[in-house]
């Protein structure tokens, strides 16, 4: 029975350390080449949810750096290569955390090496809490084909209660990371 509560607080433990992990996920249109993509032009995707306008340019302007790493040039033009377009979510989890006093051995009986010890009892503890989930999802769709050709996603747990500077520094980040395996390579 203690076996089974032991492997039960470890697994509640992996999870809510793996909740705080920031999940990447992106596909693409294999069949592309991307390296004759240029030039993007920021479009609205329809009935998308965004959030408040300082948080938006920290978005925009976190993704203008990458891409423009990524050798992306930024126009108003309708012609450019990419029309690429996101959409944030912010979601409620609930997050629970437990952790026991621990065990260990104690008193037994029998004498000398030959004796056998005894178990201690523990207490175990637990707590709930809401965690506060954001979503960025990134589209880039090729308006000359009329195809979405990458699509990627970051979700990260979040702190309502951080300062400007460390949500600038968390959205740099999830972008970097959103970013990092694009221009996708295509094996032909």
């Amino acid at each position: 029975m203690k076996k089974s509560g032991l492997l039960i607080s470890a697994f509640l433990l992996l999870a809510a350390s793996s909740a705080v992990a920031q999940d990447i996920r992106y596909d693409f249109d294999k069949d592309k080449d991307f390296s004759k993509y240029k030039t993007y032009k920021w479009v609205a995707i329809k009935g998308a949810e965004l959030p408040d306008d300082l948080t938006q340019r920290a978005i925009t302007n976190a993704l203008d750096a990458q891409l423009g790493a990524k050798g992306l040039t930024k126009t108003d033009s309708d012609n450019a290569d990419l029309y690429i377009g996101y959409q944030t979510a912010l979601g409620q989890e609930k997050e629970f955390t437990s952790f026991n006093t621990g065990w260990g051995y104690g008193p037994g009986w029998g004498s000398g090496w030959y004796g056998y010890g005894g178990m201690t009892s523990t207490t175990t503890y637990g707590s709930t809490s809401t965690v506060y989930v954001g979503q960025l999802d990134l589209s880039m769709y090729d308006p000359t084909a009329k195809q979405l050709v990458w699509r990627g996603s970051a979700s990260k747990t979040l702190d309502p209660k951080a300062k400007p500077e460390k949500k600038q520094k968390n959205i740099n980040k999830a972008v970097e990371k959103l970013l990092k395996k694009y221009p996708p390579e295509v094996k032909k």
